[in-house]
Order: C-alpha cells, then sequence, then structure tokens
C-alpha cells in the first residue's frame, strides 16, 4: 500500500513538473517587441482618467442638479448681487442665453441666483460657488462651484471666465433637466 502511495505521489510531481516546463516555453523572453496582437490589446486596455472636458480647463464641471424638475420650469431668475461683480457677469451670460428671463425685483422670479466669488492672491485663485435656490420655498434647485486661475489673467477677465463656465454649465444642466 505504501509503494501505491509512493507511486502515486510521483506521478503526480511528474504531471506538476511537465506542466510548469509548458509555461517556461510559452513565456520565453524575447529582445524584440511583443506580437502586434499583444500591443492592439494593451492600448485598448490602458488606463485613462476617464472622457476629456475641453471646454472646461478647470476640470470636470462641479455643477449638481438637486430638483431636475423644477430646474426644468424655471423660467425667471432674480439675481442677487455677488462678489467682484460677478453678478453683473452672470446676469450679461444668461440674458444673452435666452434660456432665462432676467427680471428685476425678486417678487417677480421663479428662482434666487445667489453666491460668493472668493479672490485669493497668496493662492492666486477666484472661487466661485452660486445657488439657485426656488424663491418660494428655499428649495435648493441647482449649484455650482468653478475655481480659475488669475494673475495672469488679470481678475476681471477670472470673472468673465468664471461666469462664461457657470453660464456653460446652467445650460448642460438644464439640457439635461428636459423631460
Amino acid at each position: 500500500m505504501k509503494r501505491l502511495g509512493l507511486i502515486v505521489a510521483c506521478l503526480l510531481f511528474a504531471c506538476l513538473a511537465a506542466g510548469a516546463q509548458e509555461k517556461k516555453e510559452e513565456q520565453k523572453p524575447t529582445l524584440g517587441p511583443p506580437p502586434a496582437s499583444s500591443q492592439d490589446q494593451k492600448k485598448e486596455q490602458r488606463p485613462t482618467l476617464g472622457p476629456s472636458s475641453e471646454e472646461s480647463l478647470g476640470g470636470p464641471s462641479n455643477a449638481v442638479t438637486n430638483d431636475p424638475a423644477q430646474l426644468a420650469h424655471t423660467r425667471r431668475i432674480y439675481i442677487e448681487t455677488i462678489d467682484n461683480r460677478l453678478s453683473d457677469k452672470l446676469l450679461d451670460g444668461l440674458g444673452k442665453s435666452g434660456r432665462f428671463r432676467i427680471v428685476a425685483e425678486r417678487s417677480q422670479a421663479d428662482a434666487i441666483l445667489r453666491g460668493t466669488c472668493f479672490d485669493s492672491r497668496r493662492l492666486k485663485t477666484l472661487h466661485s460657488e452660486v445657488y439657485l435656490n426656488d424663491r418660494v420655498t428655499g428649495k435648493s434647485i441647482w449649484q455650482d462651484s468653478v475655481r480659475v486661475p488669475y494673475n495672469p489673467p488679470s481678475l476681471g477677465k477670472a470673472v468673465d471666465r468664471t461666469a462664461n463656465e457657470i453660464v456653460k454649465h446652467l445650460a448642460a444642466s438644464t439640457v439635461r433637466a428636459q423631460p
């Protein structure tokens, strides 16, 4: 019985050694490039950082739609005063977009756009956050956060660029919110 166990163990060892030898023969090192099919597979499997966002130099959009139905039905917006004259730039940009009607009195609006536009001279960055809230309930409809470097460009140009980004993000969010 011991002999039978020893013979089975030897056969098993021989099979494992033969399998290991076949694997070594399959993986012979080469000095040249791998075959074309391997290169094609490598190209397809390269890691990426996601789809490119050429329209925004500041990276992906940080715009968040909290209530798509309300955003789709918002037509009239009142814009509160925002630092660094961002509110003036948004007023121009949103007015030209044609999607929204900018109103002069809060009581006429469907939603209120408010926010901040903080320039950090030490970091040479303009950080803006805007919020679109329902006029009656105060419920958040949409929000966005944009960071733009400046110095160069000047602070005024950075505010222009920020307003353009916010208008683009709001337009894209509005299109996605349509039923």
